[in-house]
């Protein structure tokens, strides 16, 4: 077991290092592979980092692993908040060793994920209609149970795992301009730009999330921890608020981010069809953002080569057909108006 950090400033590369001896052969080495469609559209390479091929269809299981392989070896169970993909990620890990799970998740998550964390033998608690409501359950079943709390984005081992993202892609492409990395909760943003800037300070690193409850985005640009609405939202994923006592990832993104940008519900819509028909790969509205924010023209003028991170692929598959049939889609208060694609 390694210590943890006290503070964002202390994390570094060598934790993310140590991050990726743990991963190694369990959750590591995804493919990276190159986008015709977007290629032709930048005029520069654009390069898809497959997270969807892990087992749970997710990033967050790097996280996850290596932050329950450093608790005390008698700790008895875990539990956490998610919005689907952290849970599938901290109850997987919890099987491998034998321990309780306990994921608090709103009414917000898509039911298919609630079904998916469950069928790993996670116990699932739904509570209330925000992600920091359950948060508060969660830190109240640690408590009463005296079960370890697994944060989705503010534990300084839940970032090292996620930064091993960062390190691949540059191992792979150490020509690369610019990662576009969606933006949350700052956990994965937070450790692949600390991983990305420290092997190479050259290399942009630009958070996207959804221009509807987009919490680090309007952190950053607050200079302290700001509370959003949750909404429903095609990028369900990005969805919650960063803690008013956030401790790591509202830093490290702070120091490293390069930028942050926005893009709407039809424009993640677009992004999901044009990957869908062009690339015949199925994700999550979440997974591209980065897609949209290339699609839509929100880019900042490219040097060379840009990456982007595809984040999971746990989706509502009724609504993804919705989706690509053209249908309107409701998410909330909102109607997205279907749209056929067009190339």
């Amino acid at each position: 077991m390694t210590s943890s950090p006290k503070s964002a400033a202390t994390l570094t590369l060598s934790d993310i290092l140590s991050a990726r001896r743990v991963l190694r052969g369990q959750a590591d080495a995804t493919p990276m592979v190159p986008s015709a469609k977007m290629s032709a559209h930048l005029g520069q390479e654009f390069l898809l980092k497959l997270e969807t091929t892990q087992p749970i269809g997710a990033f967050k299981l790097r996280g996850a692993l290596n932050a329950i392989a450093n608790l005390p070896p008698d700790t008895a169970g875990v539990t956490c908040c998610s919005t689907g993909n952290h849970g599938r990620g901290v109850a997987h890990a919890a099987r491998a060793r034998g321990m309780r799970a306990v994921v608090c998740m709103s009414a917000l998550v898509p039911q298919a994920k609630v079904d998916g964390i469950r069928a790993l033998g996670a116990e699932v608690r739904i509570c209330g209609t925000s992600q920091d409501e359950a948060e508060a359950e969660s830190q109240r079943l640690a408590q009463a149970e005296n079960l370890a709390v697994i944060s989705p984005f503010d534990d300084p081992h839940v970032i090292a795992g996620q930064g091993t993202i960062g390190i691949e892609m540059m191992e792979a492409r150490p020509d690369l301009d610019l990662i576009l990395v969606p933006l949350s909760g700052g956990g994965l943003a937070a450790g692949v730009a600390l991983a990305v800037k420290t092997v190479n300070p050259r290399t942009r690193v630009i958070g996207v999330s959804m221009d509807r409850g987009a919490a680090m985005h309007l952190s950053l640009a607050a200079g302290h921890p700001v509370a959003v609405t949750e909404v429903a939202s095609l990028a369900d994923s990005l969805g919650g608020g960063i803690g008013m006592d956030n401790a790591f990832s509202f830093a490290l993104c702070r120091r490293h981010l390069d930028a942050t940008i926005l893009v709407t519900e039809a424009e993640i819509r677009d992004a999901m069809q044009a990957l869908f028909f062009e690339d015949r790969m199925v994700a999550e509205g979440a997974s591209v953002v980065g897609l949209a924010a290339a699609l839509a023209g929100k880019l900042p003028p490219l040097r060379g080569p840009v990456g982007t991170i595809l984040t999971g692929r746990n989706l509502d598959m009724d609504q993804f057909l919705g989706i690509m049939a053209g249908r309107d889609i409701p998410l909330g208060d909102l109607t997205l108006k279907g749209r056929a694609y067009a190339p």
